[in-house]
């Protein structure tokens, strides 16, 4: 150990580690004790337990200054003993994030549109068309499953019913179009908010309503009414945490509406948006729920938390301020594409961090000029 200050280094490590948070990557920390050399040039060493760990009464065992426990996310230092450092890992991604494309579905100009398109999140680039609805309609709902994308409610074109209660799925894992497989328990429009669980999507306000409905992933079926917001409100987001949904903004706003996934319950309002707006797109990343765009030709990135109940804070702006604009989220990135007025800012893609507050920067552009539409991911 000649030559290597072992305290000061100790030092120095645990406050880099004191300063991580859920945003460090655990494999970057690892890069960066990995640099820490020892006199004779050994360096981090990973092991599959604690059990497997050196002898501390062997005197060969002080070149083993740190070791990574990899079942515990434990780093452990050689102090005499070894001293244990818990790293909190990055949440997992969830349903509401996803690693290969973005989706949008329905929508105008012609308010009834049936196209579905998808975009690539992992290299910038234009949207194409991959299949149809099975009904053409706008100012709908969108979820996502594992393995389909899910669009719901909306608005039909004149000689239909009107608002819609159907639910469309449509395969990830091949370009194809969508079929009908189930209703929602109360027919509406007009940009209700979609909400994903591990297991169910929701569906959430709607034109002159507050229901929350809630549909299987795993079988295909009807929706059922499993609460309320905490009040009847259309052009709403939605966003969703592992644990709870929320619908933000809408007409008349309902501020920040949460509700748990556990159980079948209400929304309660737990806070408010930086800007009062409807017709916004939600955006979802592991910590933050997002609400970008919407009306009043607004261009507002709002971040809240998802840890405890807080209003939400302006952290960006779009490229364009645009409404009636549809939500995708990344597992790095939210994405806000389409929207009103067309076609000015109905084919945009804008793409913006979830590391760092900042602004929107576009990124490709939609085969049609949409809005009212909805967003799926994968």
């Amino acid at each position: 150990m000649a030559g290597t200050n072992i305290t000061n280094l100790l030092e120095i490590i645990q406050r880099k580690i004191d300063a991580a948070d859920a945003s460090t990557a655990t494999q970057d920390l690892l890069y960066l004790l990995s640099a820490v050399r020892q006199g004779d040039g050994s360096a981090l060493e990973l092991y599959d337990s604690s059990g497997a760990f050196p002898d501390l009464t062997d005197s060969a065992a002080d070149t083993e200054m740190i070791a990574y426990k990899g079942d515990s996310d434990r780093l452990y230092f050689n102090v005499g003993v070894w001293k244990g450092t818990y790293i909190a890992p990055p949440p997992p991604p969830t349903q509401a994030q996803g690693s290969n494309f973005g989706y949008i579905s329905g929508g105008s100009p012609s308010l009834y549109a049936l196209n579905i398109e998808k975009f690539s999140f992992t290299s910038d680039g234009n949207g194409s068309t991959v299949g149809n609805l099975s009904t053409g309609r706008g100012a709908l709902a969108g979820q996502s499953s594992t393995v389909s994308g899910y669009s719901s409610g909306g608005v039909q074109p004149p000689g239909s019913p009107g608002q819609s209660n159907v639910i469309d799925k449509f395969p990830f894992a091949v370009d194809a179009g969508a079929s009908d497989v189930g209703d929602l328990s109360v027919t509406r429009g007009y940009l209700p908010a979609g909400q994903i669980s591990t297991t169910h999507g929701y569906t959430s306000g709607g034109l002159s309503s507050n229901v929350i409905d809630k549909f299987s992933f795993s079988v295909d079926g009807n929706a059922s009414d499993v609460g309320d917001l905490s009040a009847a409100s259309y052009n709403l987001s939605g966003q969703s945490s592992t644990e709870n949904g929320y619908a933000s903004g809408g007409t008349p706003s309902v501020g920040i509406n949460k509700f748990p996934f556990a159980s079948d319950a209400n929304g309660s309002n737990i806070g408010t948006l930086s800007v009062v707006r409807s017709a916004t797109a939600g955006q979802s990343s592991t910590t933050h729920g997002y609400t970008s765009g919407g009306s009043g030709s607004s261009n507002v990135i709002d971040k809240f938390p998802f840890a405890s109940d807080a209003s939400a804070s302006d952290v960006g702006d779009l490229t364009v301020a645009r409404s009636f604009v549809a939500g995708q989220s990344s597992t790095t990135h939210g994405y806000t594409s389409g929207g009103f007025p067309i076609p000015a800012s109905g084919n945009i893609i804008d793409k913006f961090p979830f590391a760092s507050d900042a602004s929107a920067t576009d990124v490709g552009d939609l085969v049609n000029g949409l809005q009212e539409a909805a967003g799926q991911q994968y």
